[in-house]
């Protein structure tokens, strides 16, 4: 089926590839998520989110609630960012109301991780991906994923989500060495990890480097720019054809040297991007995604109608797949996402 499948012209993937469509293709990030009552009683079945994330048939169910709901241009695998420290051996834990919970780890933690079995340890993410495809009409785009690995280490270093990322800012700079060895070893696990994705089935991959703000030039360029390039390298040494969305969510000004430098198909925006800055930051012909503020989702009306009016106003002479400048929040009405939708398609 997943090669049958990539005979088909699927909008949202020629649109990554740089071809113009008629109209933007849709997905929105986080769309298999607490909104949607039919998600809420599939987790209701799982132990835990991790033990949603590593059953097939649960997470394959939730990937295909957007799309069947909504008939939207692609699916997204639904795991989480943090499965790879898992899977590295880190203690990890997720909790209602606090997100995940991990053990910090320490300089001299680093040599324990083992990154030598993630294939095997994430069979059940693949596996997911290859039920998803055989189900998934031909027409829509399966999109694989992975968390940046500076996004990834401030969860293994912190311990949990912050809002400054200081103590993995401090671990980077007191202890450069371990630091290092640290996202060598995320970025070999995320090659393996996202090709791994492709060969069971995903049409391309987005890597969310979700906490790319709070760094100066040269922590960017050192723990952003250069792993991310890395892994867009790798993973094109094993699969010639892949089509990789770099997202570095909060990158400010740095964005043009993330763009120009890693080497991705195209960029996700979020919400913080002037429009009328893009081209100057990411040039004119780079496909872009984004870029809805969540919190408009929320409020819905006219407001909404808009700001996706503007959107896709501001992006109408370059190819754009039309996404949330981050993920869809928990308290956002079906009904503002019907307009949205609904906006979009009547563009």
């Amino acid at each position: 089926m997943a090669s049958d499948s990539r005979l088909t012209q699927k909008p949202l993937l020629e649109t990554l590839r740089g071809k113009k469509q008629p109209r933007p293709p849709i997905w929105f990030m986080r769309q298999a998520g607490r909104y949607l009552p039919e998600y809420r009683a599939t987790r209701a079945r799982a132990d835990d989110f991790l033990s949603l994330c590593y059953t097939p048939k649960l997470a394959k169910e939730v990937t295909l609630q957007p799309v069947t709901r909504f008939d939207l241009d692609a699916a997204i695998l639904f795991s989480d960012i943090l499965v790879i420290a898992d899977a590295l051996g880190q203690s990890s834990r997720f909790e209602d109301g606090l997100g995940p919970v991990l053990e910090p780890l320490e300089p001299y933690d680093i040599t324990r991780l083992d990154g030598q079995n993630i294939k095997i340890r994430l069979a059940p993410v693949f596996q997911t991906v290859s039920d998803v495809r055989a189900s998934l009409s031909a027409e829509k785009t399966l999109i694989g994923f992975c968390g940046g690995p500076w996004t990834v280490a401030t969860y293994m270093v912190g311990g949990k989500s912050s809002n400054d990322q200081a103590k993995a800012r401090l671990f980077a700079l007191r202890h450069p060495e371990s630091f290092a060895r640290l996202i060598d070893i995320l970025v070999e696990a995320s090659i393996d990890y996202l090709t791994a994705q492709f060969e069971a089935g995903a049409d391309c991959v987005q890597v969310f480097e979700s906490w790319a703000l709070n760094l100066d030039e040269g922590m960017f360029f050192d723990e952003v720019i250069e792993p991310n390039r890395r892994i867009v390298d790798g993973v094109r040494d094993r699969v010639g054809s892949a089509v990789l969305i770099g997202f570095p969510r909060g990158a400010g000004a740095n964005l043009s040297s993330f763009a120009e430098r890693t080497g991705y198909d195209a960029i996700g925006l979020d919400q913080m991007v002037p429009l009328e800055k893009v081209d100057s930051l990411v040039g004119k012909s780079l496909p872009v995604q984004g870029n809805l503020d969540p919190i408009r989702l929320v409020a819905g009306g006219p407001q909404l109608d808009r700001r996706i009016e503007e959107i896709i106003s501001a992006f109408e002479q370059r190819p754009h797949v039309f996404n949330l400048g981050h993920g869809i929040v928990p308290e956002t009405p079906i009904a503002h996402v019907e307009q949205m939708i609904a906006g979009v398609r009547g563009h």
